[in-house]
């Protein structure tokens, strides 16, 4: 933790390119112990979160690419997701006795993250500060009634800061014009022994989450929730993911992989609450997530087919793990899933904060 010593953590912002639709511009963030992290004005995506590993050397946590033209081409990774994070089904959702019709996948009658264009494509507004021992900006984006088919002018505003506890927080606030559904999350995608080390399958995962919501063919939850024990998605105690995402279980055969919501234990809403912890017994790097959402989504970079990171490296299935704190998946289809709905006087809040430590510093039991 910052002592009475320790400088204040920084911020900067500098053009980091300019494209068709506007500039594009990169935000630094970093602090007394070296923590760096860099997140692009497009779609609030956070390009690198430079941590220390057991020796002291640094190193880069996040799936990526490098360089501003590579990142254009690589839209969605570490992004900002919405209207709705996620799948809704059903060709759209029912909202006050209208159903709004969406712009799904034909095949399919699903839309994944909102749709196209989704928040994670669109320059957003950066405000930068330090306050309170905390550097960071806030991200501010206006997406017109209609948008995608949703109801209401939504005005969301996202705060990314970072403190010399090494945690860096993403705070959601978003306001409607109209009735509307909202769920947003971060698709970070996570490797603690950086790109270099390969495939996640050794890097251990707990999640404090004793249910999980099944999917049909279309990964599209069917409403039921059931229980972890005895299924792939036991996380309870940390466990190298190797199993889980080699598993000839029907469902993780439906997703190629870890494509799934699992229900965190404890209420949401209130104070962020312990979600995953994420350790590379190699590195010695650690993460722990908490957050105020209900849920995360699972997600082992299924469809990764060759990417070239930019870094003599190329992007392959299971090279990381998303770690998507959100409200469940088709909420707005399912009645017996916490509601998404926002209304005209409300604002929807969300807190989710990402910790990182070593092996030098144990988790509490």
């Amino acid at each position: 933790m910052a002592s009475s010593a320790s400088a204040a953590p920084t911020v900067s912002k500098a053009l980091f390119g300019t494209a068709k639709d506007g500039a594009v511009d990169l935000i630094t963030l970093h602090n007394d112990h070296g923590m760096t992290v860099k997140l692009s004005t497009r779609g609030g995506t956070l390009t690198e979160i430079d941590v220390p590993d057991r020796k002291g050397q640094m190193g880069n946590v996040l799936l990526g690419v490098r360089g501003f033209e590579a990142w254009e081409k690589q839209v969605g990774y570490n992004a900002i997701t919405g209207r709705y994070a996620n799948r809704i089904g059903s060709g759209g959702f029912m909202l006050d006795g209208t159903f709004y019709k969406l712009p799904v996948e034909p095949r399919s009658g699903t839309i994944l993250h909102g749709g196209f264009p989704s928040f994670s494509s669109k320059i957003m507004a950066a405000e930068t500060f330090v306050k309170d021992g905390r550097a960071g900006a806030v991200l501010t984006l206006v997406s017109p009634d209609g948008e995608n088919g949703f109801p209401g002018e939504l005005t969301l505003h996202v705060t990314y800061s970072l403190g010399n506890d090494n945690m860096l927080r993403l705070e959601y606030a978003a306001t409607t014009t109209r009735p509307t559904v909202v769920n947003l999350t971060n698709h970070a995608y996570f490797t603690l022994g950086t790109h270099a080390s390969g495939p996640v399958y050794d890097q251990k995962l707990q999640v404090f989450a004793s249910r999980w919501t099944p999917v049909d063919a279309n990964l599209v939850p069917t409403g039921e929730i059931r229980s972890v024990a005895g299924t792939p998605f036991d996380f309870r105690k940390a466990r190298p993911m190797l199993d889980a995402i080699y598993s000839s279980d029907p469902q993780i055969m439906l997703g190629h992989g870890l494509d799934h919501n699992l229900v965190l234990d404890g209420p949401s809403g209130g104070k962020p609450r312990l979600a995953v912890r994420l350790t590379d017994p190699r590195s010695g790097r650690q993460l722990e997530v908490r957050t105020t959402e209900p849920a995360v989504q699972l997600y082992s970079t299924n469809s990764a087919g060759g990417t070239d990171a930019g870094d003599g490296l190329t992007i392959r299935q299971s090279d990381a793990i998303a770690i998507e704190t959100e409200h469940f998946p088709d909420s707005p289809n399912k009645p017996n899933f916490p509601s998404t709905v926002l209304r005209p006087g409300e604002t929807f809040r969300s807190v989710t904060e990402f910790a990182f430590s070593t092996d030098k510093e144990p988790f509490p039991k």
